[in-house]
């Protein structure tokens, strides 16, 4: 069962019949593609949001929709994923994130990564959540050190190198100014 998280600006919500498209579409664009090794079709695409849901079924977490929640628009995805074949160090928990480039440089990403890794913290109590990408992508490294992840080093990984960072359990649990507003379960919703 999926939680839905709200933000200041973002519903993080369970996937729905219809998100798939509109994900696909975001992974369409070229300026998305590129930082995620290459373009995913339609049908890629559908396996990762089926792989999405599993996640939260068996896992208790995994992505969610990024939705505006003023305009009530899907702007792309958010959240945490179990890669059992990272091998950079014995944290297989990422959070990650990707959005449509409408909503890049707004701090979206930011505000959607750091309910993700409060929700990992005090709800999920990982010990620590790692965060990676190719090295040009300047955007979500800044989004990574403003979330408090610090630079763990390179690594090739699925094919590519990797920038990688990581963040430890904080003692407190204080994870910025963006309080998360709901932590209701969706089905309760």
């Amino acid at each position: 069962m999926a939680v839905s998280l709200e933000t200041e600006r973002l519903l993080l919500r369970e996937w729905r019949q219809g998100d798939v498209e509109e994900l696909a579409r975001i992974y369409a664009d070229e300026r998305v593609h590129r930082f995620l090794g290459g373009p995913i079709d339609r049908e890629a695409t559908e396996r990762q949001v089926g792989r999405f849901v599993r996640d939260w079924e068996q896992r208790g977490y995994g992505h969610w929709v990024a939705e505006h929640r003023e305009s009530g628009r899907m702007i792309g995805r958010v959240g945490l994923m179990h890669h059992p074949d990272w091998t950079a160090s014995e944290d297989k928990v990422e959070v990650g994130w990707t959005l449509d480039p409408t909503s890049w440089g707004k701090g979206l990403a930011t505000e959607g990564a750091r309910a993700s890794l409060r929700y990992g913290f005090e709800v999920l109590k990982l010990p620590r959540i790692i965060s990676f990408t190719l090295p040009d992508n300047v955007a979500s490294r800044r989004v990574m050190e403003k979330c408090g992840l610090t630079f763990r080093g390179t690594t090739p990984w699925r094919g590519l190198e990797h920038v990688w960072y990581a963040l430890e359990a904080p003692s407190i649990p204080v994870m910025g100014s963006d309080p998360v507003r709901s932590g209701t379960p969706a089905a309760a919703r």
